[in-house]
């Protein structure tokens, strides 16, 4: 049996990572980045046009504006030039751009709060209140984004990978949303949307960083290493203490989106009752701890007995500690308790109200033309007959009519508009065009299907 040779495979595996012949040379990868870093002129110009763009995408809640708005900002410059200054001890470049990226800040900030003050539309849309509450995966979703970046830039294959960088790392929206607060003196959105920020800067600045040493560029300081050391250890510091209110977030966000899912599960497997049904139920955990209300119509059970039993269940979906709390109305005599019920119930009956009163109404409103059509078509006969008369004196009696017609092959069902004439004499071809002509134009119908019967009009039976 051949032996695997594992180190021809493993240095297989490892070529695929190999960036030999694909990187340019560090002075061009440089210049590109200490020119994005310089935030005056044309580029703060396009950095509050961008904000004001992007102001405008979430205030009319619209992901594709938004977008665009990332595609055009400039922002993604000072925070690589400080990722790089750590990585190269570059201090004056490091300087440079925290300088930058905070004057960016103060103008975009201040933009979008002008923005929102002036906007007469200040209501709070998903787009807003998804900048408010930042979680680890923001963190990687920063760290990730910073690392394509550095690659991008450092590499001869550029591609879509910027703009692409700019929208998954979205620095806009959370500027926007921080001006939002600040505009409407909401601390929750202004420190939420902050915080967001500066998670997005501090890991996409970490990510190139890490991208630097691993493309091997040479630092430019060797005089001051005690220096260098201090602010990479600052820099992780940060990083650190940046995560940990995020990786709370995260905690909190999956201990509720658990607790939810288990009451889910609860409710639809205990509360199963012969009279009773479930009418709603609301999961809310606050400060971890949750509390479980469910709303019951129908035949009502005894209320201690029912809450024990239910209580006892609880543990089994691991809903231990929750409170239970249990609404009951009768709905067969009319003892419904509408002060126990919560909003959302009373907001959802409204709805299935409105909606039930929507379809009935639409139904009504069918009947009615249906209606209006069968008795234009019982009333035209009389109607035209004085015409018809005078025009076709052939004609002895005219009934106006539609039917249904089913294909014998198909089964298809069309509607067929009928007139059943009565003729006192022969009728020519010519006439009976003119005839058909008239009949269509009188009634305003199209096709017309001319019947010859001699059954129209009855002569009324004679009392025995």
């Amino acid at each position: 049996m051949k032996k695997i040779d594992f180190a021809a495979l493993k240095a297989h595996l490892f070529g695929y990572f190999d960036l030999t012949g694909f990187l340019i040379p560090q002075e061009e990868a440089e210049e590109v980045i200490r020119e994005g870093v310089s935030f005056k002129g044309i580029n703060i110009l396009i950095l509050i046009v961008a904000i004001f763009i992007a102001s405008l995408g979430l205030n009319v809640n619209s992901t594709a504006v938004i977008i665009g708005a990332m595609l055009i900002s400039p922002l993604m410059g000072p925070i690589i030039g400080l990722g790089l200054a750590v990585g190269i001890h570059d201090f004056d470049l490091m300087k440079r751009s925290f300088r930058n990226l905070f004057m960016a800040t103060v103008f975009s900030v201040a933009t979008s709060c002008l923005f929102f003050i002036v906007s007469p539309v200040n209501e709070a849309h998903s787009e807003l209140l998804a900048r408010t509450s930042p979680t680890i995966y923001d963190v990687f979703i920063g760290f990730f984004g910073g690392a394509a970046g550095i690659l991008a830039i450092g590499s001869k294959v550029k591609g879509n990978v910027i703009p692409g960088v700019a929208i998954a790392t979205a620095l806009m929206p959370p500027l926007c949303t921080v001006g939002y607060g600040l505009a409407t003196l909401q601390p929750v959105y202004f420190l939420g949307a902050l915080y967001l920020f500066f998670i997005n800067s501090v890991f996409i600045a970490c990510a190139t960083t890490v991208g630097v040493k691993l493309m091997k560029y040479h630092v430019k300081d060797f005089s001051n290493p005690g220096r260098a050391k201090k602010v990479r250890d600052l820099v992780y510091t940060i990083a650190v203490l940046t995560m940990i209110p995020a990786a709370y977030m995260t905690y909190t966000m999956y201990r509720e989106s658990t607790f939810v899912a288990n009451c889910n599960k609860f409710v639809d497997k205990e509360f199963e009752f012969d009279g009773t049904q479930v009418l709603n139920y609301k999961p809310v955990m606050n400060k971890g701890v949750g509390t479980l209300t469910v709303t019951l119509v129908g035949k009502m059970i005894p209320q201690d007995s029912l809450l024990i039993a239910m209580t006892d269940k609880l543990p089994d979906y691991h809903l231990g500690g929750t409170r239970l709390r249990i609404v009951q109305g009768d709905t067969g005599n009319g003892n419904f308790d509408v002060k126990q019920a919560t909003s959302s119930m009373l907001r959802d009956m409204y709805q299935v109200t409105q909606a039930t009163i929507s379809r009935q109404q639409a139904i009504i409103d069918s009947l009615k033309l249906r209606n209006a059509q069968i008795s234009r078509n019982d009333s035209m006969g009389a109607i035209i007959s004085p015409e018809i008369k005078v025009l076709f004196p052939q004609v002895k009696d005219i009934a106006v009519t539609r039917g249904i017609v089913s294909d014998i092959d198909t089964h298809r069902l069309d509607t067929l508009n009928l007139v059943l004439v009565n003729y006192s004499g022969v009728m020519g071809a010519a006439q009976s065009k003119k005839f058909k002509e008239y009949l269509e134009a009188r009634l305003d119908t199209r096709p017309i299907t001319i019947v010859a019967s001699s059954a129209v009009h009855h002569e009324p039976e004679k009392e025995k």
